[in-house]
């Protein structure tokens, strides 16, 4: 059985969704927490559930960042585990997209991946260990009709995984990333819902006939994938991209 008790993690988007349950679960196993997220109210709620630090930052804003790491590391004086979780979405035709959509989820999903592992990557090297785990998706592995811009941005944040887990590799610092595939309970599968039935797309229900195991996946699945890649039972994997899909996507 691995423990996570004593160490120090840092969520982003964790005020919501996702990124709110992997925060519960690394919680749950012991972890100090750091929920970041640009809604600061959202950040201290859950915060203030777990018992740990809320930091309200723009993840694609570098002195915000900079500024939340200091605050972090004032509390805490280490940071062992990242989730770059944060992230936006957009779907429908992609000739029906507008180039600043398609630039916002550029910013958000790969350049705020980025900043924030650039701010905290410096003090993981100095410690010489830790984990970063990239949230990417099936679409950053397959392009999905619909999902152009969204499917570009996944697909950087894999490679992006890559060749930070190569450059990290000898610091002793781990870089791996998940793929869910379709997730419900969350505020942007109730955003894609919207745009899917604006445009006469699929809706849920219907997509998940298409998983083999037969149902869409729920935020504590792939917090429980996190949970994992953050502790010492993943000590020998680095530049993975995992699916976790039901079996929607196999390679």
């Amino acid at each position: 059985m691995y423990t996570l008790a004593g160490r120090v993690g840092v969520v982003t988007g964790g005020g919501g969704g996702i990124g709110r349950e992997i925060a519960r679960r690394l919680a749950g196993e012991g972890m100090a927490m750091a929920v970041l997220d640009r809604d600061g109210a959202a950040a201290r709620r859950v915060a203030a559930e777990l018992g740990g630090l809320a930091v309200s930052a723009d993840v694609t804003a570098a002195d915000e960042v900079a500024a939340a790491v200091d605050a972090i590391l004032a509390r805490y004086g280490k940071i062992e585990v990242l989730v770059n979780n944060a992230g936006i979405c957009w779907t429908g035709p992609a000739l029906d997209m507008p180039p600043e959509t398609l630039r916002t989820m550029l910013k958000v999903n790969v350049e705020g991946v980025f900043l924030v592992s650039r701010a905290i990557l410096p003090h993981m090297i100095a410690r010489r260990s830790g984990s970063v785990i990239n949230l990417a998706s099936w679409a950053g592995k397959t392009g999905n009709a619909y999902f152009a811009g969204y499917s570009a941005s996944k697909f950087a944040v894999i490679g992006l995984t890559q060749a930070l887990a190569r450059e990290m590799a000898p610091h002793g610092i781990r870089v791996n990333a998940i793929c869910p595939g379709i997730v419900v309970d969350t505020a942007m599968r109730a955003a894609l819902e919207a745009q899917q039935r604006q445009y006469g797309l699929p809706q849920t229900a219907e997509r998940e006939k298409l998983i083999p195991l037969g149902r869409v996946s729920v935020p504590d699945d792939i917090a429980r994938v996190a949970a994992f890649l953050a502790s010492d039972e993943a000590a020998y994997m680095t530049g993975e991209a995992i699916n976790l899909s039901g079996g929607l996507l196999m390679d």
